[in-house]
């Protein structure tokens, strides 16, 4: 469906980064910028499906270059 254009580390980077926000999301319950954590489930989505919409916007890969 997608074109990957995520490779592996920074899939498990986006990942780890991801749920890290969202942990911090139940740390803290009673935080004003609580909310702004759940920005974490965009990297999230973004690792598992391993397709970034803004690298596809800038032509940005990070996968491993195919060899011939």
């Amino acid at each position: 469906m997608f074109k990957k254009n995520v490779g592996t580390i920074d899939r498990a980077a986006r990942v780890i980064a991801g749920f890290v926000l969202l942990a911090l999301f139940f740390i803290y319950p009673d935080a004003s910028w609580r909310y702004w954590t759940l920005i974490g489930i965009i990297p999230i989505a973004t690792g598992l499906m391993s397709n970034c919409p803004l690298y596809s916007i800038l032509g940005v890969s990070t996968c491993p270059a195919k060899s011939a």
